[in-house]
């Protein structure tokens, strides 16, 4: 069964390198980033870690907590913390998971059939505090992610889960929002009481909400 947006995040207890976790307790009220790796030293992998571990403030003053998934084993994760320290130049301040038995790769189908048995995909899943899977992406193992995006991506996602509106194309935190589809016109003067441009009846613009 594949986990699809609005579903539950599947719960695990799972090893790490900041000790043992279950996982929805350590969520707690956060938000929640889980992204995978195919296997402890590999190159673009390296510096992913290392960027998230310099832009943690980032997620840390959106309420978002992040740990990182790979099947080799705790002790591993914890030497290859070494190299992404010396070469990135900040040392990983997250807790990695250890999936040697590939409990969580499984939970999450990350096991990429096309590579191996035990390769997992380069997964991101932004979990919100409901532990609902609010977002999920693969990426190929020749690309980097781009965690600026992720970030934004939740800025939108806290956005509109507090106001009932949308956010365009390209938008950025700050950038003009659309009033959702299944709002009225009628509700919008009450939600909305500052206007906004009617560009097409379904396409409604206005200043983000503060």
């Amino acid at each position: 069964m594949s986990v699809r947006l609005g579903d539950t995040a599947p719960d695990f207890t799972a090893d790490t390198t900041q000790g043992t976790i279950n996982f929805h307790e350590w969520l707690g009220d956060s938000w929640g980033v889980l992204f995978s790796h195919p296997k402890d030293f590999t190159p673009v992998c390296t510096t992913e870690l290392g960027y998230v571990a310099r832009i943690k403030p980032d997620f840390d003053k959106r309420n978002v907590k992040v740990i990182g998934l790979s099947v080799d084993p705790v002790d591993s994760h914890i030497k290859w913390e070494e190299d992404i320290a010396e070469t990135q130049g900040t040392p990983v301040n997250f807790p990695m998971i250890g999936d040697g038995d590939k409990k969580v790769a499984d939970l999450y189908e990350m096991i990429h059939p096309n590579a191996s048995d035990t390769m997992t995909v380069r997964s991101v899943f932004i979990i919100g505090p409901d532990k609902k899977i609010k977002l999920s992406l693969t990426y190929p193992a020749s690309t980097g992610r781009n965690f600026d995006e992720i970030l934004r991506v939740i800025d939108s996602l806290q956005l509109t889960a507090k106001f009932k509106v949308a956010t365009p194309a390209n938008w950025v935190n700050g950038g003009d929002v659309i009033i959702g589809a299944a709002v009225s016109d009628e509700d919008a003067k009450t939600l909305f009481p500052q206007g906004w441009k009617t560009v097409k009846p379904y396409l409604r613009v206005l200043p983000q909400p503060k």
